[in-house]
C-alpha cells in the first residue's frame, strides 16, 4: 500500500528558524522550499536535498528525543563529520552498522539526525532492515 515517503517532520522551538536556516541550508547544503501559504503563518521551514524532504515545524513545547531520528544517505559521511564538528557541532561516528560509514550530530533544535554511506557495495535498505 504505500509507495514512498513524502517527508520527515521534526520539531523545533518558537525562534528557532534563523539557526535551523543556518543549519540546514549553510552547513548542510538542503535547500529551502518555501511553505504553502496556509501552513507559512505557523512557523517553521522546509529543506529538500535530492529525495529527501524534511520539515520542521515549530512546537511550544519541543523536547528533543534522544533515539529517535531521521536518517540521511549522503555522498561521505566522514567528510561531513568532519565539516560539522568544524563548524562546532558535536559529532558522534559510528561503526556498528556493516557496509556502512556513519555518524549521529544534533542540529539546533536538539534533533537527533544520522549520516550515513555505503562503504562496501553490498550494503542494502534489506540489509539494514535485518539486522
Amino acid at each position: 500500500m504505500i509507495t514512498g515517503l513524502d517527508h520527515v517532520q521534526l520539531a523545533a522551538p518558537p525562534g528557532s528558524e534563523p539557526a535551523l536556516r543556518a543549519f540546514y541550508a549553510g552547513l548542510l547544503g538542503m535547500t529551502e522550499v518555501p511553505k504553502p501559504e496556509p501552513l507559512a503563518a505557523r512557523g517553521g521551514c522546509w529543506f529538500e536535498a535530492g529525495t529527501a524532504r524534511l520539515h520542521l515545524g515549530i512546537d511550544p513545547d519541543h523536547h528533543p528525543s534522544a533515539k529517535a531520528h531521521a536518517a540521511f544517505r549522503v555522498p561521505d559521511a566522514d567528510a561531513l563529520a568532519t565539516r560539522l564538528t568544524a563548524a562546532g557541532v558535536p559529532v558522534t561516528r559510528d561503526d556498528a552498522l556493516p557496509g556502512f560509514c556513519r555518524c549521529f550530530a544534533l542540529d539546533p533544535a536538539g534533533n537527533r539526525l544520522e549520516f550515513l554511506t555505503e562503504t562496501d557495495g553490498r550494503a542494502t535498505p534489506a540489509v539494514i532492515r535485518t539486522r
